[in-house]
């Protein structure tokens, strides 16, 4: 089994600034996972040709399960509110997406809020601006058995300080009684030995340097596990980082054991 977890950056290239929705297709054929959390991910977004990248990625890898969370209707940098449940599925919209090729008994969307701060940040990658740190949201999927990990989580915490602590506390807190093995994806804003610092009883799946995609030097993505000792999950055989042809950050790909 393959899990990844990937920070798309709405499948802009930090190269030359293109959003094409082929290369994101490109991008996610060449990560081959079976479970792919999506984070940074727009729906019916203009600057992304208006599609639903989270089904783009689906397409790619043949998966026939997956669910996009909003976290923001609206752009990010412009103009946003909070997402409701209620909202409707054609509004613009910019948030989480996880993709599995196993089948999924079910889902479910869990609010982590945001901070009312304002904080500097990279607007579509390229001017600095000071912007309202966005509400952020986690989905999970419980597997079908017999895949070998109970529950996967897709979640992208926020990059101010101390906040996305709360966030991974509120987020672990939620999950308590899922299935377990559980395995959490996604960008956590966090370096490398924080977030297995912060959580009692979680594991890292593997250490890799994920951002910046070019002279990495930070591993904000992580892949990490709540066990099941009467289930345990399979032996890690690889973990690396890879990177493609959009993002800024390098997607963390984990291979467990058959």
């Amino acid at each position: 089994m393959r899990l990844a977890t990937f920070n798309l950056l709405h499948g802009r290239s930090p190269h030359d600034g293109v959003v094409d929705p082929a290369r994101l297709q490109a991008s996610a054929t060449e990560l081959d996972a079976d479970v792919l959390a999506l984070q940074e991910v727009d729906r019916g977004q203009g600057r992304s040709g208006h599609v639903d990248q989270t089904a783009l990625v689906a397409e790619a890898l043949g998966a026939e399960h997956a669910r996009f969370a909003p976290a923001v209707i609206g752009t990010p940098g412009r103009e946003w509110r909070v997402a409701r449940p209620a909202d409707d599925a054609t509004d613009p919209a910019y948030g989480v997406g996880l993709v599995s090729r196993h089948p999924v008994a079910r889902w479910r969307r869990i609010a982590l809020g945001g901070s009312p701060a304002l904080l500097p940040a990279l607007v579509d990658g390229r001017r600095l601006a000071v912007v309202r740190d966005e509400p952020r949201v986690a989905i999970a999927a419980v597997l079908a058995p017999p895949a070998p990990v109970a529950t996967v989580v897709a979640v992208h915490l926020s990059f101010a300080p101390g906040v996305n602590v709360v966030q991974l506390l509120r987020l672990a807190r939620a999950l308590r009684d899922a299935p377990r093995p559980v395995v959490l994806l996604g960008d956590l804003n966090l370096p490398g030995p924080v977030p297995t610092a912060v959580l009692a009883g979680w594991r890292s799946l593997g250490r890799a340097v994920t951002f910046p995609t070019t002279a990495p030097s930070l591993q904000l993505d992580h892949a990490l596990a709540r066990d099941d000792p009467t289930r345990p999950l399979p032996a890690v055989e690889r973990t690396v980082a890879v990177p493609v042809a959009v993002s800024d950050h390098r997607a963390l790909v984990v291979d467990l054991a058959r």
